[in-house]
Order: C-alpha cells, then sequence, then structure tokens
C-alpha cells in the first residue's frame, strides 16, 4: 500500500485562478451595454390636459408676425426691423393685455432665428404665443 503524506494535502495554493471572476465580469459589461440604451429610448410621456375652457380669441386681438427665409421681419404685413417690432408689441401689450401673436415662420428658416423672435416676444411681455403650421399631406 502506498501511504500519501499529509504534508501534501495541506499545502495552500499560491496562485488564485482569475478566470471565472474575469467571465463574469465580461458578461456583465455585456449585459449593461445591451440594456442601457433600451432604457433611455423607452420614455413613456403622458402629456397633460386641461378640462378648463379657454376664452374665445376675438380677431384684433391676435397679432401676426412672420418671417422669411431671407430673415425678413413682417408684422401684420409691415416689414420692420427687431428692435422697432418689440417696442410696437410693447405698446399693443400696455393697450391689450389680452394680446395674442401667431408667428408665421419660412419652413427653411434657421431655428436660432425663431428663438430670437420669441425672445423679443417675451422682452415685450407676451405670453399669448402661437406658431402656424399646416398639416402635411398624407
Amino acid at each position: 500500500m502506498r501511504r500519501y503524506s499529509q504534508r501534501q494535502s495541506l499545502t495552500s495554493l499560491a496562485e488564485i485562478n482569475i478566470t471565472p471572476l474575469l467571465d463574469l465580469a465580461f458578461v456583465l459589461l455585456i449585459i449593461f451595454m445591451i440594456t442601457t440604451p433600451l432604457l433611455e429610448s423607452s420614455v413613456s410621456l403622458i402629456i397633460p390636459s386641461s378640462a378648463a375652457n379657454s376664452p374665445p380669441i376675438t380677431s384684433h386681438q391676435v397679432q401676426t408676425v412672420s418671417i422669411d427665409r431671407n430673415e425678413t421681419i413682417r408684422f401684420n404685413n409691415q416689414a420692420v426691423d427687431l428692435d422697432s417690432l418689440t417696442a410696437r408689441l410693447s405698446e399693443i401689450k400696455r393697450s391689450n393685455p389680452d394680446v395674442a401673436v401667431v408667428i408665421r415662420p419660412d419652413r427653411d428658416l434657421p431655428v436660432q432665428k425663431l428663438i430670437t423672435l420669441m425672445d423679443a416676444l417675451q422682452r415685450a411681455q407676451i405670453m399669448k404665443v402661437g406658431i402656424a403650421t399646416r398639416a402635411e399631406p398624407k
């Protein structure tokens, strides 16, 4: 019979096998890489609604501001610059606090120009602002 010494069974391993640890780390990395974009694009929004009726707006309360692709601003079909538009809208706001403005931008107008026009409306303290659009043909 062969006798095994107990010294061999009591020796410890000096090296730790990290292969299972790396496998686990890579699997977790792949799982997070796959699930993170799915979580970001799955935002569900519920648009708020109101049961309150807004008062009807008469035609003398609505002012029209148009801006074309050449950045020409027209206030009620009269060409104006941005500073005089702000001054005229401020006067109208003082005389009629319920004034509303409809912006008619050109389709090819840069967004920054539209934002500049909306800033002018904000400086005139006009809060009832709409942007005219048309329905897409089906």
